[in-house]
């Protein structure tokens, strides 16, 4: 089995932990990947479901860490792997100057990536008929484990100790969308001045594409290297029946804000997120992949993970051989448009955790 099946199968499937405590804390709830849990694997740190309905009934177990740190991962009792745990980081033990401890503030994902969702509420999450179905964005805030709104001096606090304290390489921001037609750029250039004037790390921010283009150059302008503007579903069906609210944006606005951030952050600098299995089919996934990569925008399709409390809970997760099916192909397209994820500066296909298409380029330079 090669480690893009592996992935693939782990990050469908889900695992058991004989050892929950191993490694740092999984994450349940949030805006990204959440009921996961981060392990490292012939060198790819990656992040694999535990607290899914899937990952309970998984064939993957996972041994506690023995004396040199590693775990064995079984199938159906036999030896498929071994894994490590990427360890606590040293920045969850402080706390701000008022006293909200640093992993409210931001999270660790992957093993070198600084996480936050700078605004923790979302004008679609609390309407029922506007919703995204798959989304957990207020778990965590409802659960206590993080703030409603990160301040840019929080953010850049906990950015600078990241770095030091822990050899963070690369920061994302995220954010709910607020009210507004900026729909959260605005959040995110004040916080990536104060985050730029306090260290120096490459930042991805992530929103819903401005209605003003001019706000693509406000954020590179003010230290965001990188930019997300993600459509999960790629079919108007799909994007009607799974996201309600955020389909009222057309994908016509999305393609002309792609046009124009790829002109302000270059090729390969903006990427989009693509959940596959929540109904679109893998031609229609590759068929926008294709459009995509042809405009320089990366495409970064991951499994789609049935979050706990959320609507879509009970939906099948996708199986490994349908995801498998499109990232192979995927691969071939985006390094043929001359992109690639370890050339992107900073976010999530960059860290590539949550998908195996890392894997699948690495096959095919």
């Amino acid at each position: 089995m090669s480690i893009s099946e592996l992935i693939n199968d782990l990050q469908t499937q889900g695992m058991r932990l004989n050892d929950p405590n191993a490694g740092h804390e999984s994450r349940r709830g949030g805006a990204g990947p959440s009921d996961h849990k981060a392990l490292t694997i012939e060198g790819t740190t990656v992040m694999v479901p535990v607290h899914t309905a899937p990952a309970f009934n998984s064939p993957f177990l996972v041994d506690a860490p023995g004396t040199d740190g590693a775990s064995r991962v079984t199938k159906n009792g036999e030896e498929v792997a071994r894994i490590k745990f990427p360890g606590r980081p040293r920045f969850y033990d402080l706390k701000t100057a008022d006293g909200i401890p640093y992993n409210q503030i931001a999270t660790l994902h992957s093993r070198n990536v600084l996480a936050t969702t700078v605004l923790q509420k979302c004008i679609r999450y609390e309407s029922r008929k506007k919703t995204c179905k798959f989304c957990s964005i207020g778990q965590s805030l409802a659960a206590g484990r993080t703030i409603a709104h990160k301040t840019p001096q929080q953010l850049a606090e906990v950015a600078k100790a990241a770095v030091e304290l822990d050899g963070i390489e690369h920061m994302v921001m995220t954010t709910g969308t607020p009210k507004g037609d900026d729909r959260g750029a605005s959040v995110l250039v004040e916080s990536a001045l104060a985050i730029k004037a306090a260290v120096d790390i490459p930042i991805q921010g992530q929103c819903e594409p401005p209605a003003d283009d001019i706000w693509h150059q406000r954020m590179f302008d003010a230290g965001i290297d990188a930019l997300g503007m993600h459509l999960e579903a790629v079919t108007p069906e799909v994007r009607a029946d799974i996201m309600p609210g955020k389909a009222s944006v057309p994908l016509e606005k999305y393609f002309s804000s792609f046009e124009a951030a790829v002109k302000v952050f270059g090729r390969g600098q903006v990427s989009t997120y693509i959940l596959a299995g929540l109904g679109d089919t893998a031609e229609a996934i590759l068929d926008m992949s294709d459009k995509l990569c042809k405009m320089g925008v990366y495409p970064f399709v991951v499994p789609f993970v049935p979050i706990s409390g959320t609507p879509l809970e009970s939906l099948p997760a996708p199986k490994s051989e349908f995801i498998a099916s499109i990232l192979g192909p995927l691969s071939e397209m985006i390094l043929k448009a001359g992109m690639k994820s370890e050339d992107i500066k900073a976010g999530c296909g960059r860290c590539g955790a949550c998908s195996a298409l890392s894997t699948y380029e690495k096959l095919k330079i």
